[in-house]
Protein backbone atom coordinates (compact mmCIF):
# COMPACT_ATOMS: atom_id res chain seq x y z
CA UNK A 1 0.00 0.00 0.00
CA UNK A 2 1.43 3.38 -1.03
CA UNK A 3 2.01 6.00 1.61
CA UNK A 4 0.21 9.31 1.12
CA UNK A 5 3.40 11.22 0.31
CA UNK A 6 4.19 8.93 -2.66
CA UNK A 7 0.59 9.14 -3.85
CA UNK A 8 0.79 12.94 -3.78
CA UNK A 9 4.04 12.99 -5.78
CA UNK A 10 2.54 10.74 -8.46
CA UNK A 11 -0.59 12.88 -8.65
CA UNK A 12 1.44 16.09 -8.98
CA UNK A 13 3.21 14.73 -12.08
CA UNK A 14 0.20 13.25 -13.86
CA UNK A 15 0.16 16.03 -16.47
CA UNK A 16 3.92 15.97 -17.02
CA UNK A 17 3.92 12.22 -17.63
CA UNK A 18 7.11 11.51 -15.71
CA UNK A 19 8.50 12.33 -12.27
CA UNK A 20 11.33 14.85 -12.04
CA UNK A 21 14.49 13.19 -10.76
CA UNK A 22 14.58 14.80 -7.28
CA UNK A 23 11.08 13.56 -6.54
CA UNK A 24 11.79 10.19 -8.15
CA UNK A 25 14.68 9.84 -5.73
CA UNK A 26 12.46 10.88 -2.84
CA UNK A 27 10.14 8.01 -3.75
CA UNK A 28 13.07 5.60 -3.86
CA UNK A 29 14.32 6.87 -0.53
CA UNK A 30 10.90 6.29 1.02
CA UNK A 31 11.15 2.70 -0.27
CA UNK A 32 14.49 2.38 1.59
CA UNK A 33 16.71 2.37 -1.50
CA UNK A 34 19.94 4.29 -0.99
CA UNK A 35 20.07 7.59 -2.87
CA UNK A 36 22.83 10.24 -3.05
CA UNK A 37 22.85 13.40 -1.02
CA UNK A 38 21.30 16.01 -3.27
CA UNK A 39 19.56 19.38 -3.44
CA UNK A 40 17.00 20.81 -5.85
CA UNK A 41 18.44 24.30 -6.33
CA UNK A 42 16.37 27.08 -7.85
CA UNK A 43 19.06 29.68 -7.22
CA UNK A 44 22.89 29.50 -7.46
CA UNK A 45 23.19 30.22 -3.74
CA UNK A 46 21.24 27.06 -2.92
CA UNK A 47 23.55 24.97 -5.10
CA UNK A 48 26.64 26.49 -3.47
CA UNK A 49 25.28 25.92 0.04
CA UNK A 50 24.70 22.23 -0.72
CA UNK A 51 28.14 21.76 -2.29
CA UNK A 52 29.87 23.35 0.71
CA UNK A 53 28.10 20.83 2.94
CA UNK A 54 28.49 17.74 0.73
CA UNK A 55 31.99 18.54 -0.50
CA UNK A 56 33.40 18.72 -4.01
CA UNK A 57 33.40 17.31 -6.63
CA UNK A 58 29.65 17.41 -7.32
CA UNK A 59 27.36 16.64 -10.25
CA UNK A 60 24.81 19.11 -11.67
CA UNK A 61 21.78 18.10 -13.76
CA UNK A 62 19.03 20.16 -15.32
CA UNK A 63 15.46 19.62 -14.13
CA UNK A 64 13.29 20.48 -17.11
CA UNK A 65 9.82 19.80 -18.44
CA UNK A 66 11.44 19.52 -21.88
CA UNK A 67 14.30 17.17 -20.98
CA UNK A 68 13.25 13.65 -20.13
CA UNK A 69 16.65 12.49 -21.38
CA UNK A 70 18.96 15.07 -19.82
CA UNK A 71 22.14 13.95 -21.54
CA UNK A 72 20.56 14.54 -24.97
CA UNK A 73 20.40 18.28 -24.30
CA UNK A 74 23.73 18.61 -22.51
CA UNK A 75 21.90 18.66 -19.21
CA UNK A 76 24.43 16.76 -17.10
CA UNK A 77 27.76 18.18 -15.88
CA UNK A 78 30.07 15.99 -13.82
CA UNK A 79 33.34 16.57 -11.99
CA UNK A 80 32.53 20.08 -10.75
CA UNK A 81 35.50 20.86 -8.50
CA UNK A 82 34.84 24.30 -6.98
CA UNK A 83 32.39 27.17 -6.56
CA UNK A 84 33.42 28.93 -9.76
CA UNK A 85 32.76 25.80 -11.82
CA UNK A 86 29.44 25.23 -10.07
CA UNK A 87 28.30 28.79 -10.75
CA UNK A 88 29.23 28.32 -14.41
CA UNK A 89 27.38 25.01 -14.58
CA UNK A 90 24.29 26.54 -13.01
CA UNK A 91 24.31 29.42 -15.50
CA UNK A 92 24.68 27.03 -18.44
CA UNK A 93 22.01 24.55 -17.32
CA UNK A 94 19.37 27.14 -16.46
CA UNK A 95 19.37 28.25 -20.12
CA UNK A 96 17.97 24.87 -21.20
CA UNK A 97 14.35 25.11 -22.30
CA UNK A 98 11.80 24.37 -19.60
CA UNK A 99 14.33 24.57 -16.74
CA UNK A 100 12.71 24.18 -13.31
CA UNK A 101 15.95 24.26 -11.34
CA UNK A 102 19.17 22.30 -11.01
CA UNK A 103 19.78 19.00 -9.22
CA UNK A 104 23.14 19.11 -7.43
CA UNK A 105 24.38 15.88 -5.86
CA UNK A 106 27.42 14.14 -4.47
CA UNK A 107 29.78 12.37 -6.89
CA UNK A 108 29.63 8.58 -6.72
CA UNK A 109 32.06 5.85 -7.76
CA UNK A 110 31.79 2.12 -8.35
CA UNK A 111 30.58 -0.46 -10.82
CA UNK A 112 27.79 0.99 -12.97
CA UNK A 113 24.68 -1.17 -13.15
CA UNK A 114 21.19 -0.65 -14.54
CA UNK A 115 18.11 -1.74 -12.61
CA UNK A 116 14.77 -1.26 -14.27
CA UNK A 117 11.21 -2.36 -14.67
CA UNK A 118 8.42 -2.25 -17.22
CA UNK A 119 4.83 -3.24 -16.68
CA UNK A 120 4.01 -6.01 -19.15
CA UNK A 121 0.33 -6.15 -20.10
CA UNK A 122 0.28 -9.93 -19.73
CA UNK A 123 2.81 -10.73 -17.01
CA UNK A 124 2.85 -7.57 -14.90
CA UNK A 125 6.10 -6.05 -13.58
CA UNK A 126 9.31 -7.32 -15.19
CA UNK A 127 12.59 -6.55 -13.39
CA UNK A 128 15.85 -5.98 -15.28
CA UNK A 129 19.46 -6.06 -14.09
CA UNK A 130 22.44 -5.33 -16.29
CA UNK A 131 25.64 -3.47 -17.00
CA UNK A 132 24.73 0.20 -16.78
CA UNK A 133 25.92 3.68 -17.58
CA UNK A 134 26.65 4.61 -21.19
CA UNK A 135 27.73 1.00 -21.81
CA UNK A 136 24.20 -0.33 -21.47
CA UNK A 137 23.41 0.12 -25.17
CA UNK A 138 26.84 -1.15 -26.25
CA UNK A 139 27.05 -4.41 -24.32
CA UNK A 140 23.32 -5.14 -23.89
CA UNK A 141 24.30 -7.40 -21.00
CA UNK A 142 21.01 -7.72 -19.12
CA UNK A 143 18.81 -10.34 -17.48
CA UNK A 144 15.12 -10.14 -16.55
CA UNK A 145 12.79 -11.83 -14.09
CA UNK A 146 9.17 -11.39 -13.09
CA UNK A 147 8.34 -9.57 -9.85
CA UNK A 148 8.24 -10.18 -6.97
CA UNK A 149 11.88 -11.18 -6.62
CA UNK A 150 13.24 -13.54 -4.01
CA UNK A 151 16.91 -13.95 -3.05
CA UNK A 152 17.33 -16.96 -5.33
CA UNK A 153 15.98 -14.92 -8.24
CA UNK A 154 18.54 -12.18 -7.66
CA UNK A 155 21.36 -14.74 -7.37
CA UNK A 156 20.26 -16.22 -10.69
CA UNK A 157 20.16 -12.77 -12.31
CA UNK A 158 23.70 -11.97 -11.17
CA UNK A 159 25.00 -15.33 -12.41
CA UNK A 160 23.29 -14.66 -15.74
CA UNK A 161 25.33 -11.53 -16.45
CA UNK A 162 28.21 -12.01 -18.87
CA UNK A 163 30.10 -9.29 -16.98
CA UNK A 164 29.48 -10.76 -13.54
CA UNK A 165 33.26 -10.84 -12.94
CA UNK A 166 33.09 -7.05 -12.64
CA UNK A 167 30.93 -7.59 -9.56
CA UNK A 168 33.30 -10.16 -8.10
CA UNK A 169 36.36 -7.92 -8.37
CA UNK A 170 38.30 -7.87 -11.64
CA UNK A 171 42.04 -7.19 -12.01
CA UNK A 172 42.45 -5.76 -8.55
CA UNK A 173 39.18 -3.84 -8.33
CA UNK A 174 37.12 -4.25 -5.19
CA UNK A 175 34.12 -6.59 -5.38
CA UNK A 176 30.57 -5.34 -5.18
CA UNK A 177 28.68 -6.01 -1.95
CA UNK A 178 26.28 -8.66 -3.24
CA UNK A 179 24.16 -8.52 -0.09
CA UNK A 180 23.51 -4.79 -0.62
CA UNK A 181 22.80 -5.32 -4.32
CA UNK A 182 20.40 -8.15 -3.49
CA UNK A 183 18.60 -6.01 -0.92
CA UNK A 184 18.30 -3.13 -3.39
CA UNK A 185 16.79 -5.36 -6.07
CA UNK A 186 14.27 -6.89 -3.69
CA UNK A 187 13.20 -3.49 -2.33
CA UNK A 188 12.94 -2.21 -5.89
CA UNK A 189 10.80 -5.20 -6.84
CA UNK A 190 8.44 -4.51 -3.93
CA UNK A 191 8.20 -0.83 -4.85
CA UNK A 192 7.39 -1.65 -8.47
CA UNK A 193 4.61 -3.96 -7.33
CA UNK A 194 3.18 -1.14 -5.22
CA UNK A 195 3.41 1.33 -8.14
CA UNK A 196 2.18 -1.11 -10.79
CA UNK A 197 -1.13 0.60 -11.46
CA UNK A 198 0.52 4.05 -11.69
CA UNK A 199 3.60 3.57 -13.88
CA UNK A 200 4.77 2.38 -17.26
CA UNK A 201 8.43 1.98 -16.34
CA UNK A 202 11.23 2.85 -13.93
CA UNK A 203 14.90 3.09 -14.92
CA UNK A 204 17.70 3.38 -12.39
CA UNK A 205 20.80 3.98 -14.49
CA UNK A 206 23.35 3.95 -13.21
CA UNK A 207 23.22 2.30 -9.83
CA UNK A 208 26.73 2.72 -8.43
CA UNK A 209 27.92 -0.29 -6.42
CA UNK A 210 31.04 -0.81 -4.32
CA UNK A 211 31.94 -3.03 -1.39
CA UNK A 212 30.24 -0.50 0.93
CA UNK A 213 27.28 0.98 -0.97
CA UNK A 214 24.77 0.47 -3.77
CA UNK A 215 23.42 3.92 -4.58
CA UNK A 216 20.90 5.06 -7.20
CA UNK A 217 22.77 7.75 -9.13
CA UNK A 218 20.02 8.48 -11.66
CA UNK A 219 16.31 7.66 -11.69
CA UNK A 220 13.50 7.99 -14.21
CA UNK A 221 9.86 7.13 -13.47
CA UNK A 222 7.44 7.17 -16.43
CA UNK A 223 3.78 7.34 -15.44
CA UNK A 224 0.95 5.38 -16.97
CA UNK A 225 -1.13 7.36 -19.42
CA UNK A 226 -4.72 7.84 -18.31
CA UNK A 227 -7.19 7.10 -21.07
CA UNK A 228 -9.73 9.82 -21.67
CA UNK A 229 -13.34 8.76 -21.40
CA UNK A 230 -15.33 8.83 -24.67
CA UNK A 231 -18.79 10.38 -24.66
CA UNK A 232 -21.54 7.91 -25.52
CA UNK A 233 -23.30 10.60 -27.55
CA UNK A 234 -20.36 10.70 -29.95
Amino acid sequence: MLIKEIQKILKDYRKTGWVFEPDAKRILGMADLEIPRFAWARRPEEALTFARSAGYPVVAKVISTEALHKSDVGGVIVGIKNEQELEGAFERLQKIKGCEGILVEETLAGVELIVGSKIDEQFGPVILLGVGGIAVEVYRDTVIRLAPLEERDVSSMIRGLTARRLLEGYRGTEPVNIELLTALLMKFSNLVRDLESHIESIDLNPVMCTSRRCVVADARIILKKHKKSVSASG
